[in-house]
């Protein structure tokens, strides 16, 4: 005898499996931010948790998690078993160990020296507190405290000199790409000083870029540091090149058909750049400025140390000169520092690439 079927049953069945499909449409469309900002292993456990095939989505955590994981205690290991066997004129290679121990005592340098100008923005306080008090407001004086910078300063520094050079390489690269990916005279015209400049040293540019910046950058109220433009530049005619070849690439590459329908609707020079010729070479154009990117970061370090410019170069080549039992381990720390960095870097052009390319196609 057949048992019929509940239909109330039924409906809270397709009820839940609605409700289950909704749920995995919305985790994919996350999954899309978090793939942009380098936190894909988040996806598989959502998924998890929203009642999907554990084996499967296993397999997904090993290969963004476990492996990684996996690479990374592998390569500490053979670093610690390693490190104790090579020694210098500092003494050993400094194991992971003794590398977290000199970022420790880095980070204690930093809240140190933090503390240091607190308490001098407090006396200054009290002591102009005073004069006013007595009537002595012409003998008030605000100074800034010229403490020497610390490892997170250096940091900083770095970063907004690369930045910078990237900036300014970017306003001259784009531009020329989109020249000359659209006439062949252009590219013709450029292509021999592109392929002679390109592969110039920041060892060579930087004596130049600094006479040059020493002779014509003269002010009693300077905006920026002479050291800070010297830096920037030199970052500028280094990573200029990825980006402007990828752009003149990039729109060269444009399907024909849409310069024909530009021609057709008799768009301006502009609106045909803007609404048809970008957002076809959008990829090339961010692979160029990520390219760049990490060029710029890899010279910063270079023109710092040879110029003895503020900033992560300038850290390291003081710590070498140094030489304290100490120099070796901070200088470690400066190592991975500028590596992590240099993926962050990357990671953000990532996820600005990805917000351009979603707004592009809307």
């Amino acid at each position: 005898m057949a048992i019929a079927s509940d239909p109330m049953t039924s409906a809270s069945n397709a009820e839940r499996e609605a409700r289950k499909e909704r749920t995995f449409a919305r985790i994919t469309k996350v999954s899309k931010f978090l793939d942009l900002l380098g936190l894909s292993f988040i996806t598989p456990l959502l998924r998890i948790a929203a009642g999907d095939s554990v084996k499967q989505n296993g397999r997904d955590l090993w290969r963004l998690i476990g492996a990684p994981l996996l690479a990374i205690a592998i390569f500490l290991g053979l670093w610690a078993w390693s490190a104790p066997m090579v020694q210098t004129s500092l003494g050993a290679v400094p194991g992971p160990a003794q590398v977290w121990d000199a970022a420790k005592v880095l980070h204690q340098d930093h809240v140190d020296e933090r503390a240091k100008g607190d308490a001098f923005y407090e006396r200054q306080e009290a002591r102009n507190a005073k004069l006013i008090a007595a009537g002595k407001e012409d003998r008030v004086k605000w100074r800034d405290y010229t403490g020497k910078p610390t490892y997170y300063d250096q940091i900083w520094t770095s970063i907004q000199t690369v930045f910078m050079g990237f900036l300014l390489g970017s306003i001259v690269a784009i531009p020329l790409g989109i020249l000359c990916g659209l006439s062949p005279s252009v590219q013709s015209a450029l292509n021999p000083l592109i392929q002679v400049f390109k592969p110039v040293s920041p060892l060579a540019w930087l004596p130049i870029v600094t006479m040059v910046v020493s002779a014509v950058y003269v002010t009693n109220d300077p905006t920026f540091s002479k050291s800070f433009l010297t830096s920037a530049i030199t970052v500028t005619l280094c990573s200029i090149w990825p980006t402007l070849i990828n752009t003149s690439l990039g729109v060269a590459s444009i399907d024909k058909d849409l310069v024909n329908v530009g021609k057709v609707l008799k768009l301006g020079f502009w609106t045909k750049v803007f609404k048809l010729i970008l957002p076809s070479a959008l990829p090339l154009i961010f692979t160029g400025l990520r390219l760049s990117l990490g060029v710029g970061w890899m010279v910063l370090i270079a023109a710092e140390m040879l110029a003895q410019n503020p900033g992560l170069g300038k850290f390291v080549w003081d710590e070498f000169q140094n030489g304290s039992s100490q120099s070796l381990a901070k200088i470690m720390v400066a190592v991975l520092t500028i590596g992590i960095i240099g993926l962050l870097l990357d990671r953000l052009m990532y996820a600005i690439q990805g917000a351009f390319t979603h707004a592009a196609k809307r």
